[in-house]
C-alpha cells in the first residue's frame, strides 16, 4: 500500500523560541488544522472524499476528523450536497482575535497617515459616561497645534467624536446619560432642547460624520468619523484638529472630510469589520454633510 503523502499545507511552525523538531507535531491536530486551512481558502465547501485527498488519508482517518471538527462547532456539514464548511466557532475564535488586538496600537499607524495626509493633528477617542475620553494623539507638525493630550475628557455633546459615538446609542439611553444634566445647560452650538439634541443625533448617525468649525473651542475646526468593530457597533472614533482661520468650510466638508471617513473605515476594517453594501455605496459629497 502506498504511503499518504504529506500535504503541501501541514502546519510546522514551532511556538517562538522552540526549535523546529517534528517529534512534538500532533499529526491528528495538524489534519485538523489543515482542514480548517482549506475551508478558508478557495474552496468554501468540500466532499469527505476531497478532504481525504488534499490531506492525504483514508476516507475513515478524514471522516474522523470532520466528526471531531464538527462535534467541537469548527465545520458544519450539509446533508443535501453532503459537503463540509467552516462552522460558527471557527468565527467565534477570529473575532476573539481581533478584539484581543490593541485599539490604539491598530488605529495608530492610520492616525498618522491621516495626520500627514491633512496636515493636521489626528486623535483617537472612546466615549466614557457623558465624556468622550482621548486615547491617541499625532501631532500635527505645524507650529500651531491643539493642546488636547492623551487622557483628555470633554463633553460628549459637544465634540465631534462625542457626537460620533453617542450617535448610535438608544433615545432612552440618552436620556439617561443625561437625566441629571439638563440639554438646555448647553452653550455655544450646543442644542438647547431635547428635541434638537436628538434631531442632531440622528443626522450625524445618517451623516456617518461630524464637522464643526470653531463650534465647541473658538478657532478650532474639527471633523470626525465612527470606528467600528467586527459586529458593526461603534466602538471609537478619530478626528481630525485644525486651525479655523488656516483652513475653509469647503475643506472641511470636501478632501478633510473625505480623508478621515477613509482613515476610519480602514481601522475598522483592521478591527474586523465589513462595510455592507449599503454603506459602501454611501454618498458622501457635500450633499450629506453634518456642519455645526
Amino acid at each position: 500500500m502506498t504511503k499518504p503523502q504529506k500535504p503541501q499545507t501541514e502546519l510546522s511552525a514551532a511556538p517562538a523560541g522552540v526549535e523546529q523538531d517534528e517529534r512534538y507535531l500532533v499529526p491528528a491536530l495538524t489534519r485538523g488544522l489543515n482542514i480548517l486551512q482549506e475551508l478558508s481558502g478557495e474552496r468554501r465547501s468540500m466532499t469527505l472524499t476531497e478532504v481525504a485527498t488534499v490531506l492525504g488519508v483514508t476516507r475513515s482517518s478524514a471522516y474522523r476528523l470532520l466528526f471531531t471538527l464538527g462535534h467541537l462547532g469548527f465545520v458544519d456539514f450539509d446533508s443535501p450536497t453532503r459537503t463540509y464548511s467552516l462552522g460558527s466557532q471557527v468565527l467565534r475564535l477570529g473575532y476573539g482575535y481581533l478584539a484581543s488586538r490593541d485599539l490604539v496600537e491598530v488605529a495608530m499607524p492610520h492616525l498618522v497617515r491621516l495626520r500627514d495626509r491633512t496636515g493636521w493633528s489626528a486623535h483617537l477617542g472612546e466615549l466614557q459616561g457623558r465624556d468622550v475620553v482621548y486615547l491617541a494623539r499625532v501631532a500635527t507638525r505645524r507650529s500651531i497645534a491643539s493642546n488636547v493630550h492623551i487622557g483628555t475628557r470633554l463633553p460628549a455633546r459637544a465634540t465631534t467624536m462625542g457626537r460620533i459615538l453617542l450617535s448610535e446609542l438608544p433615545e432612552a439611553d440618552i436620556r439617561e446619560l443625561y437625566r441629571d444634566e439638563p440639554v438646555s445647560a448647553g452653550a455655544g452650538e450646543m442644542p438647547a432642547t431635547w428635541a434638537s439634541f436628538l434631531e442632531q443625533l440622528a443626522a450625524d448617525r445618517d451623516n456617518g460624520v461630524v464637522v464643526q468649525n470653531a463650534g465647541f473651542e473658538p478657532g478650532v475646526a474639527s471633523v470626525a468619523a465612527p470606528v467600528r468593530d467586527m459586529t458593526g457597533k461603534i466602538v471609537a472614533a478619530i478626528n481630525i484638529s485644525a486651525v479655523a482661520l488656516l483652513t475653509s468650510d469647503p475643506d472641511l466638508q470636501g478632501p478633510l472630510k473625505d480623508e478621515v471617513i477613509a482613515a476610519a473605515d480602514a481601522i475598522s476594517r483592521d478591527l474586523g469589520h465589513q462595510s455592507t453594501p449599503a454603506r459602501d455605496g454611501k454618498d458622501l459629497p457635500s450633499s450629506r454633510q453634518s456642519a455645526s
